[in-house]
């Protein structure tokens, strides 16, 4: 999908963006087993831009997160699904334990956090404002989790 890209290729695109006035959002997560909070969280953000780029943890990250048995879906596959989506413009996969140099790669006007954090507790907000961005909190109350998903499927019948 031409919506996905390497750092290189979104950082090319990120330029062209800028020269053209865009105004640049960067939301991430794992995106593991998508459910209406992240919808919410992506519309969200792209509410605060022009171009939306979502980075997603790389399978060995969401991993050391999440513990065993995640990510259910492999990243390629969930870099796809978020691809789609129409708020967003560009997917990255980020093999770093936090998406810091992914930040300071693309220096995004705005990046895009959900409800669980507020703006004081956003782990990357020092790196956001040493270029000059800003931290936004962005969608509906956390009161959808993937884990708690996984653990009701667990608990059917197949």
């Amino acid at each position: 999908m031409d919506r996905v890209l390497n750092r290189e290729e979104l950082t090319s695109k990120v330029a062209e963006a800028r020269q053209r006035g865009a105004r640049i959002v960067l939301a991430n997560g794992c995106f593991d087993v998508l459910h209406v909070g992240h919808v919410r969280y992506l519309a969200g953000a792209r509410e605060l831009g022009d171009i939306l780029i979502v980075g997603i943890n790389s399978d060995e990250q969401v991993a050391l997160q999440k513990g065993a048995g995640r990510p259910v879906l492999p990243a390629s596959q969930r870099a796809e699904i978020v691809a789609s989506l129409e708020p967003v413009t560009y997917v990255t996969i980020f093999d770093e334990p936090t998406v810091e140099q992914l930040l300071l790669a693309l220096k995004p006007d705005v990046h895009a956090k959900g409800t669980d954090y507020t703006a004081e507790t956003v782990p990357e907000r020092d790196v956001v404002r040493s270029y000059g961005g800003q931290v936004a909190i962005v969608g509906d109350p956390k009161d959808h989790s993937t884990t708690a998903i996984i653990a009701r499927l667990g608990g059917l019948n197949a």
